[in-house]
């Protein structure tokens, strides 16, 4: 009888040199004839090299016997042991090849070797092996070896029996009792170790009642045999149910008393596939917590960080008690690990402990700030701003305290922190109406401290919005009157320009008068005085000391100036209806009028760093009309509710829809996360006690079947589809009236490409020396060319060709056939067609914040524009096909797109590659009304030049299909 085995895991040699490709099977034999042993280690590395790639070099076996196994060189031994794990052993009957029998004895004598390295390490190739007939021969020297004084051959040779029994009992029918034995007799720990695997493996009944023996004093052992002694636990308790109970509370203890990471690892896993109860999780995701602190690996870190989000996602708030010990994970200065750990703390904050959590985060933040010399300050900062938002925005009773926090910090913060302070205030200012005041005031006491642009705009949409007292009113109007400083701006400055002139004569003059010359020191030795150093930079200094809006002006951000004419007008609007006294109203009316013309008037002189632009201009005159037609008494009342409209509801209503629709957003996803662990009501529910005693109501190992889908990937998936994949990525190489038809079924891997190749010889001659050569163009290698054929009459013959891919950009392979002609004649050649690598199998839609894709916009260099010009019937007909064609995710909110017949529409498209390659798109198109044509431009930037050049092809094939006319009738 012969056990079922899994295929054994080959050993990887690392090849420096991409060199061996140009040498021949001669070039191999030749240089393993003449070489020294120096030679023939680097031979030996290249021809492993090669085999690996999937080129089995039959030819080369025997000269490997003669002139490699004689050699004592321990670096060839090594070398030529992995050689004996990949080299066909059967020929092509399946029978053993008569080369094996020198090889087998050869490997007898390392059995019997004095050195005991030599020994383990042949003792490890046979745990690879699965020929029957080549361990038969094997078994004696084997148990001789579980003898040996050395621990290092004892460890291997306990496996060698558990591998030699798994390939055919017959070999070792004693095996289970030898193991048994060589367990209870073994003193070293890995001995042991090994032997406690291979006995549970074969006889779990005997692995049981040793576990029970050393019950008592499982915390004394070492921990590779407690980490065994947890595998075997986990999966005999997913076989036995009856004994569970008993089980967790010995890997309880266990728990308790290790202090080994790897076993507290293990411990912890299985814990949780055993038990649901909330008090184990606790303790074993708090030991989890404990070592993710305590080890320096950062991947180690991530690894036991996704073990406890497992936790938390499949037994929902039972780990709500560790949020605040989540967060000791804080103190690591990866970013990956932050960000991980303030993932999983945010899912776990209730009302309960969002106090400490944010008096946490608050701490945190504080040390960003004192602590910017850091590198990565900035981003963790981002990323702690971020997070309190997320926490104040759930819970209202830290709203408030949030708001004032941040609020300080705004003046050490960055554009884009600052820019993320003021939307985080928006949500905030809109959700809790209570609090508005308070919000209000804070934010109008530090407005005059803000250095961004676009974070000063945000706060002033916030004052035109949400100020509607009339005390509120006027303190925001006094806020904007100092921003833009003295008016007019233009006259203010240039007296001041004027003044500094002055200013700068009479200093020119006092340091014409100061005594000039050397400066003598105390010691009586020549002082130097460096120019740099006294230069002063009073341009600088003044407009570090200028007003926000001035400064912003002057700097030339009309489009901030704008936005404030915006606020005027909302801020006028609003007080108008709140109170009755019209000398205030036509004074904030004056002023708001001198203001804005002010900012024209500099606008268009050349004070300013650059003119304002034609939009502002627009905006700013627009902005001053509506105010001179506030004064016109004889306005219509429709016209004012139209002003109204458009400045007080039609921008709040906005934001309100949009708050709307991002609370639902996020209801959605918690519902997705929910649904996943949630159990259906009509799930039949199991009695352990009604069960029978065999019967297996635990369920499989979990984490054994995350093992076997890392291994081989969804099956059922896979083979749902594989008759129909299979037949959509067929491509015929050559025709039909071609003497060699030949076609090929392409295979996409992650980071390969496998062409199963068809020949077939249409004549009725037998074609000699056969042989097909492939040549690539782009970012592709061929890793080995097939060798050479004969091919009967109206024969077939099938080759696999393996293509490495090495980024997503378009690739082509390209390639003839070649056989001999008959009778002396030249070679016969039949061209195959090309064949075009899809780059869309590498390139997946993804999803990324809007301030990360504005920034890679901004970094990336290659751009790719396209011009679209399509007969398709409506703008999102032709989003579709663009999404469908370039497998990219769209980024704007769906209520952003617009109805489905409009007439403009604009949109930002994302995606990632298999390779790590980011890839970015705008779309803006509009409809002709003339011609209803799409027309319109695609924009594409990516790093690299061949992944915006490869998904513009992809956009340019979307135009000519759709532009194809179809045939109606005939």
């Amino acid at each position: 009888m012969t056990v079922e085995t899994q295929q054994p895991a080959y050993t990887l040699v690392f090849d420096p040199s991409r060199s061996s490709s140009g040498y021949t099977v001669s070039d191999f034999q030749k240089a393993l004839e003449r070489g020294s042993d120096e030679d023939k280690v680097a031979t030996m590395k290249r021809i492993l090299v090669v085999m690996l790639e999937g080129n089995p070099l039959p030819e080369l076996l025997m000269h490997i016997i003669r002139f490699v196994m004689p050699s004592k060189n321990k670096k060839l031994k090594k070398l030529l042991y992995f050689y004996w794990e990949i080299v066909p052993k059967l020929d092509n009957e399946g029978k053993l090849r008569h080369e094996m029998i020198l090889v087998c004895n050869a490997i007898q004598h390392d059995l019997q070797h004095p050195n005991e390295y030599i020994r383990g390490n042949t003792l490890r190739f046979l745990t690879k092996l699965r020929e029957a007939e080549l361990l038969e021969q094997m078994v004696p020297s084997v148990m001789a070896c579980l003898e040996y004084r050395h621990a290092y051959v004892r460890k291997y040779a306990i496996l060698a029996v558990l591998s030699i029994y798994k390939v055919s009992d017959h070999l070792l029918p004693d095996a289970k009792e030898l193991i048994n034995t060589f367990l209870i007799a073994e003193t070293d720990p890995i001995c042991k170790r090994n032997a406690f695997v291979g006995l549970a493996e074969l006889d779990r009944e005997a692995a049981l009642s040793y576990l029970e023996e050393h019950i008592t004093s499982i915390e004394l052992l070492d921990p590779l045999l407690q980490a065994a002694f947890v595998q075997f636990i986990r999966k005999d308790a997913t076989l036995t149910p009856a004994l569970k109970p008993q089980y967790v509370e010995l890997l309880i203890d266990l728990l308790g008393s290790t202090t080994s990471s790897e076993v507290v690892f293990e411990t912890a896993l299985a814990l949780t596939a055993l038990s649901s109860d909330p008090s184990v999780l606790t303790n074993a995701a708090s030991k989890l917590v404990d070592l993710a602190v305590k080890v320096f690996d950062n991947n180690v870190k991530l690894i036991v960080l996704d073990r406890i989000q497992d936790i938390n996602d499949k037994n929902p708030g039972s780990l709500e008690e560790l949020t605040l010990e989540i967060l000791r994970v804080l103190n690591a200065e990866d970013m990956d690990v932050r960000a991980k750990a303030l993932q999983i703390s945010m899912g776990l904050v209730t009302s309960r402990n969002v106090d400490n959590v944010v008096k946490l985060l608050k701490k945190e933040l504080q040390n960003t700030v004192s602590h910017s010399e850091k590198e990565k300050s900035m981003e963790y900062r981002q990323l702690l701003i971020k997070t309190i938002h997320t926490v104040a925005i759930r819970f209202a009773e830290v709203a408030a305290s949030v708001v004032s926090l941040l609020l300080d910090f705004i003046p050490d913060l960055s554009s884009v922190a600052a820019n993320g302070v003021i939307s985080f205030i928006k949500e905030v200012i809109e959700k809790f109406p209570h609090l508005r005041s308070d919000i209000l005031e804070s934010l109008l006491a530090v407005m005059d401290n803000i250095k961004s642009a676009k974070a000063y705009r945000g706060a002033s949409w916030i004052l035109g919005e949400y100020a509607e007292s009339n005390e509120e009113i006027q303190r925001c109007w006094k806020h904007i009157r100092a921003s833009v400083g003295e008016v007019p701006i233009l006259q203010s400055e240039m007296k001041k320009l004027a003044n500094g002139a002055e200013d700068e004569e009479q200093a020119t003059d006092k340091s014409e008068s100061k005594r000039t010359g050397p400066i003598i020191l105390p010691d009586g030795t020549y002082g130097t005085e460096s120019a740099f150093d006294a230069v002063e930079n009073p341009d600088t200094e003044e407009s570090n000391s200028r007003t926000p809006m001035r400064r912003f002006v002057l700097n030339g951000d009309f489009y901030t100036a704008s936005i404030l004419a915006s606020t005027i007008i909302k801020l006028v609007l609003r007080f108008e209806n709140v109170s009755k006294d019209e000398s205030v109203l036509n004074a904030l009316k004056a002023e708001g009028l001198l203001i804005l013309v002010s900012i024209v008037r500099v606008g268009q002189s050349s004070l300013v760093e650059k003119n304002i632009d034609e939009d502002s201009l627009e905006r700013i005159v627009c902005a001053i009309s509506i105010l001179m037609d506030e004064s016109d008494p004889a306005e219509k009342k429709s016209e004012r509710e139209l002003v109204e409209m458009a400045f007080l509801d039609a921008t709040k209503s906005s934001f309100k829809t949009q708050v709307a629709l991002f609370r639902k957003k996020n209801a959605k996803l918690s519902a997705r996360n929910l649904n996943k662990t949630a159990e259906p009501l009509d799930n039949p529910i199991h009695f352990r006690q009604f069960a029978q005693a065999n019967s297996n109501v635990a369920g499989s190992d979990m984490i054994e079947e995350d093992l076997q889908l890392a291994l081989k990937g969804d099956t059922e998936k896979a083979s749902a589809n594989s008759v129909i994949s299979k037949l959509k990525k067929i491509v015929p190489l050559t025709g039909f009236s071609d003497p060699v038809y030949a076609e090929a079924y392409i295979t996409t891997h992650q980071f390969d490409v496998v062409l199963d190749v068809l020949l077939v010889n249409q004549t009725r001659e037998t074609l000699k020396n056969l042989h097909v050569q492939f040549a690539t163009l782009g970012d592709l290698k061929i890793i080995d060319n097939p060798t050479s054929t004969n091919v009967v009459p109206h024969g077939f013959h099938r080759l696999t060709v393996t293509v490495k891919v090495s980024s997503a950009d378009t690739g082509v392979i390209f390639g003839n056939i070649i056989y001999d002609g008959a009778h002396g004649e030249d070679a016969h050649y039949v061209i195959l067609n090309d064949v075009h690598v899809d780059i869309m199998d590498y390139i997946k839609p993804a999803k990324t914040e809007d301030e990360n894709f504005r920034t890679m916009w901004n970094a990336f260099e290659w751009e790719n524009k396209i011009s679209v010009k399509s007969q398709l019937p409506s703008l999102h007909a032709y989003l579709r096909e663009l999404v469908k064609g370039t497998n990219m995710g769209i980024l704007t909110a769906a209520e952003a797109l617009g109805e489905e017949d409009c007439r403009f529409l604009s949109c930002n498209l994302y995606a990632k590659s298999s390779f790590g390659e980011d890839a970015l798109a705008n779309l803006c198109i509009e409809k002709e009304p003339s011609t209803g044509q799409v027309v319109g431009h695609v924009r594409i930037r990516s790093k690299g030049q061949g992944l915006a050049l490869s998904l513009g092809d992809r956009v340019a094939l979307i135009a000519k299909q759709s532009g194809k006319v179809k045939l109606a009738r005939i």
